[in-house]
């Protein structure tokens, strides 16, 4: 495969061409990957095959790539009580003739339950049956009381707690006490992308590993600020977690993420962060 980057220009497989790199995919999995059901996103492209599963690919920078690897969907596959579905096998590649050093994944699994429920940023309420609350909190409750090695990539970033005072800090008081004290098993990209409904899966496992306990919850109401019921609701659905002190960090830092300097004058969750921040302020400002 031969996508050429300049130096330092950002990928975004949306626009960049990959035919060739499907072509690769194909050849070592031995399946058509179908044209029509393509999906493509900035740093991954996926599609159903013609034996009924479905193919993830991946391009990375090697900078990006943390000395655990970048093999999480299929260390998440060994995870027990936690809907997702099923890893059938991979192939990886190294991108050689380029000026971005990168490695390609390409990861196969069962087809998903049902659609995405929406995008990563939720504009409207989905309709979801309490079975589908019910099933979100087996699976984050299951996921959190496991062990692994694997430390989390949220953004692909390794998330330390240096990266978690550093963000809450940029953009908030330095007063505020930030230090985590329970690391658990997270996604660590849980938004409304990476769910389906009305069966309730949650997929897209290439960042999870052990994260500040309340990092998904926080993550998930933070992407549904914008439907202030669906942002109650992740709140009282996963009360434990954001009544806790880590969780409370955790919504700070996802609030440090929406309010930071790269936000959107017209984001409609600035507001009501903001106001969330103020209030988790004033309970972890206390050395």
């Amino acid at each position: 495969m031969t996508l050429s980057v300049s130096t330092g220009r950002a990928v975004d497989l949306r626009v960049q061409p990959v035919d060739r790199v499907l072509d690769r995919v194909e050849r070592s999995l031995g399946a058509r990957l179908l044209p029509e059901t393509v999906v493509r996103k900035r740093r991954s492209v996926g599609a159903r095959t013609d034996r009924h599963t479905w193919v993830r690919v991946e391009r990375r920078s090697l900078d990006k790539i943390p000395d655990q690897g970048w093999n999480g969907t299929e260390s998440a596959a060994r995870l027990q009580g936690i809907a997702q579905p099923e890893w059938l096998g991979c192939v990886v590649w190294q991108e050689r003739d380029t000026d971005d050093p990168a490695m390609w994944r390409a990861d196969e699994t069962e087809l998903l339950p049902g659609a995405p429920v929406g995008n990563a940023i939720v504009s409207e309420a989905p309709e979801l049956p309490d079975t589908w609350w019910e099933a979100l909190n087996a699976s984050l409750d299951a996921l959190a009381a496991q062990q692994t090695g694997r430390v989390a990539t949220p953004d692909t970033v390794t998330i330390t707690q240096d990266l978690v005072t550093g963000s809450i800090h940029d953009v908030f008081s330095d007063d505020v006490h930030t230090t985590v004290e329970r690391w658990a098993p997270a996604h660590a990209d849980l938004n409304w992308a990476n769910m389906t409904a009305p069966t309730f899966s949650l997929f897209d496992w290439e960042d999870w590993g052990n994260a500040p306990l309340g990092l998904d919850s926080a993550s998930l109401w933070a992407s549904s600020l914008a439907v202030p019921a669906l942002a109650d609701r992740v709140r009282r659905e996963r009360r434990s977690d954001f009544e806790s002190r880590d969780g409370k960090v955790m919504t700070l830092f996802t609030c440090s993420k929406i309010l930071g300097p790269h936000a959107h004058p017209e984001d409609p969750r600035l507001e009501p962060a903001r106001s969330m921040a103020e209030q988790v302020m004033k309970e972890l400002q206390v050395r």
